[in-house]
């Protein structure tokens, strides 16, 4: 498809306070955004049209909110003995030191076009910064934003995912943050991240959180910190010091700050809730839960008693519905030592967040579907989001059809192989299954 002008016919939208998406419409869209629409009737014949969707639901593309596009599908290379956070560190950096540019373009491109397949049109993609790589990941990440600029919108962050400080007693930051002083000022660098966690010290933490952020301020980037990440009620919530540094520094509303993990969070009582809420106020801050990555790393200290060990990720059904924090979700790695297991479809993590927060009445699925489409664009920065899962004249032509999937309650519990995904009113990839089976005879 080389045409932004793009018919649609035959496909359901998401309607609100039904679990059954009834009426079949036709879209149209033009210059890259709908242009006109039409219900149809029961005996109506709807007329020629580029993609008959048969009946098939139609939701607004899907979005990586939170993607390491350097440090995928590398497991092979990770010997695992106890599979815990540190070690999971150490054998990654051990794999960084044998990158090499054709084998991180190889996987890169791997994990652009199969997240396209799934319906994904838009991504912030995280590329490591510091002594080990340099500036390679970045090198090949903006190599990959030119190879698919034409089918998906990724957005590339300049991560350091190791310390900016090289010992407990430092007080200046090393050749880590020179590198990310560098990379942040690379032309096609959107955003900046780094994991304070990672520090030595909480007082190192604080002022990594602070560096980050008068960084990005200087050069109008968006913040992304992977924060707070245990499940220890000692350990100091830095969230709260993101928003303290934020403030000093007077922060633009035009500039999200992106928390991804925080599952120290999750040990908060209600009014520690409310206090974040009042604490952020007018803030841009989004929060990303990673349920990959958490579930598999966290609570292994607890793996002996009866229950196993303690499951945690940011519950974003409830959360979002509580308290209204804007909660995306994400997908974070794939199979390397952070998270081997799990699939590049946003929606699997809908699937997962059913059972994993018990939630599946239609509001808990309008939320966490939101949170893999709609909120998770928001979390990129993107304008002109709508609210609402459902299609509206002039909305952005980003959309996935789940191809034999009816309805809402069938995207989140159980959502279709076989997709189209369109970006600004043209096909960009088609995912469809060839059946076979054998019939009985007689």
């Amino acid at each position: 498809m080389t045409s932004s002008n793009l018919v649609i016919k035959n496909v359901r939208l998401v309607q609100h306070n039904r679990l059954q998406e009834s009426d079949l419409w036709t879209i149209q869209c033009l210059g890259g955004r709908v242009s006109a629409m039409r219900r149809l009737g029961a005996s109506e014949d709807p007329g020629p049209a580029d993609i008959d969707g048969k009946g098939s639901l139609l939701l607004p593309s899907l979005c990586h909110s939170h993607i390491h596009l350097d440090k995928c599908f590398i497991l092979d290379r990770c010997e695992l003995v106890n599979g815990d956070f540190n070690e999971a560190l150490k054998v990654t950096n051990e794999a960084k030191a044998s990158f090499g540019r054709d084998d991180l373009y190889r996987r890169g491109w791997k994990l652009i076009r199969d997240s396209l397949e799934c319906g994904v049109t838009s991504m912030r993609a995280h590329v490591e910064i510091d002594t080990t790589v340099e500036f390679l990941c970045l090198q090949v990440g903006l190599e990959l934003c030119k190879a698919f600029s034409n089918t998906c919108d990724i957005q590339l962050a300049a991560f350091a995912q190791e310390p900016l400080f090289n010992t407990a007693d430092a007080t200046e930051p090393g050749r880590n943050y020179d590198l990310l002083v560098q990379a942040a000022g690379t032309q096609g660098v959107h955003v900046v991240g780094s994991a304070p966690y990672v520090e030595p010290t909480t007082e190192q933490a604080k002022a990594n959180i602070a560096l980050v952020l008068k960084l990005a301020q200087e050069h109008g980037h968006y913040v992304d910190f992977h924060l707070d990440y245990n499940l220890d009620p000692a350990s100091e919530p830095l969230i709260f010091e993101v928003i303290s540094a934020a403030k000093r520094l007077s922060w633009s509303r035009e500039l999200n700050i992106t928390i991804g993990h925080a599952t120290r969070m999750q040990l908060f009582t209600p009014a520690q809730w409310r206090d974040l809420v009042v604490a952020i106020g007018e803030l841009p801050i989004i929060f990303v839960g990673l349920p990959n990555s958490d579930l598999y790393m966290l609570g292994r200290e607890a793996s002996s008693t009866p229950l196993g060990p303690p499951r945690s990720t940011l519950r974003i059904p409830y959360i979002a519905n509580e308290y209204g924090i804007e909660m995306a979700m994400s997908t974070n790695n794939l199979q390397n030592a952070f998270t081997p297991q799990g699939s590049v479809d946003p929606l699997s993590l809908c699937t997962l967040g059913v059972a994993l927060f018990q939630s599946a009445t239609l509001e808990d699925l309008r939320t966490l579907v939101r949170s893999v489409t709609l909120t998770s664009k928001r979390a990129l920065g993107q304008k002109d989001v709508p609210e609402e899962l459902s299609v509206s004249t002039n909305d952005r032509a980003d959309f996935v059809i789940l191809h034999g999937t009816p309805n809402l309650q069938s995207a989140a519990l159980n959502p279709a192989y076989d997709r189209t995904t369109i970006r600004g009113g043209i096909v960009v990839a088609r995912r469809f299954t060839t059946r076979w089976f054998a019939e009985s005879t007689a």
